[in-house]
């Protein structure tokens, strides 16, 4: 279709990589309109974990619609809003032991973390606020001010003040722990830093190349933000929602972040949708002191709730992820020592994998081939450098053995076309070990 090249503006970029006109979705596959079918490793850049049109949150959608239901409810008191808060409670918080306020914010994950960093400040009465190297927190003014990437925060046109960053853990190797750092400049006054009102921090970088912090690293960070007097903010918007193995991905650290944003699969159905979830001391607001229109997007409480539901009454669908991430990590073990021994850096987790391809020309060819071939599957990383699992949690075995297949025939053409397979290998890096449960995937 023309219309697109004719007023669409230039910022587009998915539909430059993967150049159809979709019409169609179910589960994992999404159908173009001659009817090609493409398995979806993209999953709306994690924001459709349990699949294009779950028919189990269809159900509930399209009762709630035929009931004339409540649309747009502002912040007003409304049945699905209520039902969604007990749902939360009952099936996420209480298991964990977590008492948390839950703040209905606008509905993208920039909004939830624009809120959150502006009530860490009012909380605490300060500004600056820690954040590290290839974070990445969304595109209004104070996301871009705490997100690494250059290329963004240089889309603002403008000076991004408020923020300091620090080195993520392994970003000055395996052996420095880099929290160690943090504490020394903020128990030093002449640092130059100021003393923060918060410490922001994604448990794996999703767009900054699939870096994931180790559990005694988010602990000794935790450590440090409670001897400092400095709120831990958990930026959960895309790990989080099960993609790392359990609903919140810092759950195995055994920490417990003062605040936590969550957005992207909350809604479980790709409808926006954005909390913030604060320790109930930390919840200073006066009423209406930070709204928006669209903090009661009904259908997605309606949905969320049914995800919630289903999927998390116990811990038997959580336990299916971690053995699909098993699986996951042994095939990218399997492409790795095929392709490219590299350095095994730490590299993702859960169903949260990516496989870094050095440069980012050779992970684009990849994607490149891999579409051809009828898999959607992107990069991430500075030099878009790391192809990037997303699919839907929900996935078939079938699916996805025949994804990574599709993606490993790519990697294979892309080498042998450059006449770059070595007898050493060096293309690829990651974190990678074996498991019983990956080994027997599928059998």
């Amino acid at each position: 279709m023309k219309i697109f090249d004719e007023i669409e503006s230039e910022v587009r970029s998915y539909a430059r990589a993967f150049p159809r006109l979709f019409n169609k979705a179910q589960g994992e596959v999404v159908f173009d309109e001659d009817g090609n079918e493409y398995l979806d490793f993209l999953a709306g850049a994690g924001s459709l974990n349990y699949g294009h049109n779950n028919p189990v949150l269809k159900k509930k959608l399209l009762e709630y619609i035929e009931n004339d239901g409540i649309t747009q409810g502002l912040d007003l008191h409304t049945r699905a809003k209520g039902e969604f808060l007990e749902s939360f409670k009952a099936n996420i918080l209480e298991p964990r032991d977590l008492e948390y306020v839950v703040m209905f914010t606008g509905p993208t994950g920039t909004n939830a973390v624009e809120a959150a960093l502006k009530i860490a400040r009012k909380f605490t009465g300060r500004e600056n606020v820690i954040s590290f190297s290839n974070g990445w927190h969304g595109q209004t003014l104070g996301s871009l001010s705490i997100t690494g990437n250059a290329h963004h925060r240089g889309g603002a046109g403008i000076a991004l003040p408020g923020a300091t960053r620090m080195p993520y853990d392994g970003y000055l190797g395996d052996e420095f722990d880099t929290t160690n750092y943090l504490d020394k400049v903020l128990s030093d006054t002449s640092s130059g830093v100021d003393k923060p009102a918060a410490c922001i921090v994604e448990t794996v970088q999703g767009e900054g190349g699939i870096n994931a912090a180790s559990m005694t690293w988010l602990k000794n960070l935790s450590d440090v933000c409670k001897k400092h007097d400095v709120l831990l903010i958990i930026d959960d918007i895309q790990a989080g929602c099960g993609r790392t193995g359990t609903f919140f991905s810092f759950e195995e650290a055994g920490i417990y972040p003062d605040i936590v944003t969550l957005s992207k699969s909350l809604s479980g159905y790709g409808l926006p949708f954005a909390v913030v979830l604060m320790k109930p001391e930390v919840d200073q607001w006066s009423p209406g002191e930070h709204n928006g229109t669209f903090r009661g997007n009904n259908h997605a409480f309606v949905t969320a709730k049914a995800a919630l539901d289903h999927y998390w009454k116990d811990d038997s669908f959580a336990k299916d992820v971690q053995r699909k991430g098993d699986y996951i990590l042994q095939r990218v073990t399997d492409i790795v020592a095929k392709y490219g021994e590299g350095n095994f850096s730490s590299h993702g987790r859960g169903m949260f994998r990516g496989i870094n391809c050095v440069s980012g020309e050779l992970a684009s060819e990849i994607t490149r081939r891999a579409f051809k071939k009828g898999l959607i599957i992107e990069t991430s990383g500075t030099e878009d450098h790391v192809v990037k699992f997303l699919c839907p949690l929900i996935i078939s075995d079938e699916n996805l053995k025949k994804g990574i297949d599709i993606l490993e025939e790519a990697i294979r053409e892309t080498c042998a076309k450059a006449d770059t397979i070595p007898e050493e290998h060096d293309f690829f890096e990651g974190d990678y070990s074996h498991s019983e449960e990956a080994q027997n995937y599928g059998n």
